[in-house]
């Protein structure tokens, strides 16, 4: 199979995220099962245009607005390009990811080509945060009718229970949508349960934008150590809102009290988390909640706030706590520490979130979404139309839990 991955930036790239590390557990492992692979994406200053990363072909054009017109153009010229034994240079499929707006690669696809256009989350209310009205409105516009006519001999890929609905509701998507959530894969550095201390330390793992909402984790920093003054907060990452995290640290004198680390190797971050008593989750929505489940995979619960996405990686009362519209953050936190202070249930989350992270695996998930990718090349092939399954078609909830299989529920 020759598939292009299409996604906005690289795992490399220094804003990647959660939907970096998507594309490429998927990438890497499709070209390991013979596939040939290209990823196409930016490119970072200081970034190669082209280069093979475990038998993956990277392809980097542009900056973050340019990527878009350039990637349609890479992918007509190769349409227009004849290969021996092929009718065109074009591809078999090709995993379109959304980040706020998708690459509309149908425009340069012949109509045979299956599409999967994977949406993390809908943008619609975070372009406000970002840019000005008019280019907001543009965002939206191209998210939601321009994506819904597009694709609409295609179909949508969401990592999560809470995306599905938002496509449904928010997009007004009809047409098949397939839940094929995150893995996972994070070593205990620790190797089991850490016992409490008296000075608890709480740890956050996000990108620095706005819609992470830092001012609550501040917010909830100031609060927390009034009553407890050996509390540490370590925000781990990077990002845009960098120098107001700073800042904003200083000004509330909570230097010593917050600490941010900035970018850290992952092996770093596995131990910051693994000796968190919490970890934390301000963010205003999620498409799923990758820091969430890597946490649970290290025995740590999370607060967060139910919102999409988070109220789907977290189990409320298992393995983190919710706070609910009305909750109090703080006393949420508080709640969660006194919990963690007996020993016996300290290692029984631990154990619930252990299990918890099992349930998800980038090979189960590259399992899933190579079947997907098979069924429609076949059909394609067969019918030499990219449609790629029925609108009831999609994924379900067992005991609570995302499915991949079985009729969707609206």
């Amino acid at each position: 199979m020759r598939l292009a991955v299409v996604n906005w930036r690289d795992p490399w790239h220094p804003a990647a995220g959660g939907a970096e590390r998507y594309a490429w557990e998927l990438a890497r492992r499709f070209a390991g099962q013979g596939a040939r692979v290209h990823y196409v994406t930016c490119r970072a200053p200081g970034q190669k245009r082209r280069e093979r990363v475990e038998d993956v072909e990277f392809v980097r054009l542009g900056g973050r607005f340019t990527v878009y017109p350039l990637v349609l153009l890479w992918l007509l010229a190769r349409r227009l390009v004849r290969l021996p034994r092929r009718r065109n240079g074009s591809f078999d499929a090709v995993i379109d990811c959304q980040n706020g707006i998708p690459f509309f690669t149908p425009w340069a696809l012949p109509r045979r080509v299956p599409v999967f256009c994977v949406i993390h989350h809908v943008h619609d209310a975070q372009f406000d945060l970002y840019f000005p009205r008019w280019l907001a409105w543009l965002g939206q516009a191209l998210e939601g009718p321009v994506s819904r006519w597009t694709y609409r001999r295609h179909a949508f890929v969401v990592v999560s229970p809470s995306t599905l609905r938002a496509v449904r509701e928010r997009l007004g998507w009809a047409g098949p949508a397939y839940v094929v959530p995150n893995g996972t894969a994070v070593a205990d550095p620790c190797g089991g349960v850490s016992e409490a201390a008296g000075d608890p330390d709480l740890v956050c793992v996000t990108r620095l934008v706005p819609h992470k909402r830092l001012d609550l984790l501040l917010d909830l920093a100031q609060r927390l150590a009034e009553n407890r003054p050996g509390l540490r907060l370590h925000i781990v990452g990077d990002g845009p809102e960098a120098p107001a995290l700073a800042a904003g640290i200083t000004e509330r004198g909570l230097d010593g009290v917050v600490i941010a680390h900035g970018y850290v190797a992952e092996e770093v971050k596995a131990a910051l988390v693994a000796r968190a008593d919490l970890h934390l989750s301000t963010s205003q929505g999620e498409g799923w909640g990758l820091s969430v489940i890597e946490a649970a995979a290290l025995g740590v619960p999370t607060v967060a706030h139910d919102v999409d996405g988070l109220r789907d990686a977290v189990r409320d009362e298992i393995t983190g706590w919710l706070v609910h519209t009305g909750d109090d953050q703080a006393d949420v936190v508080e709640r969660a520490l006194k919990e963690l202070d007996d020993p016996a249930r300290r290692e029984e989350i631990a154990d619930f979130c252990r299990a918890w992270a099992a349930e998800f695996d980038w090979t189960r998930t590259a399992g899933r979404m190579r079947d997907l990718l098979t069924a429609a090349v076949r059909t394609a092939s067969r019918t030499g139309s990219s449609r790629t399954g029925s609108s009831r078609t999609g994924s379900s909830r067992t005991n609570g839990r995302p499915s991949t299989r079985g009729p969707e529920v609206p």
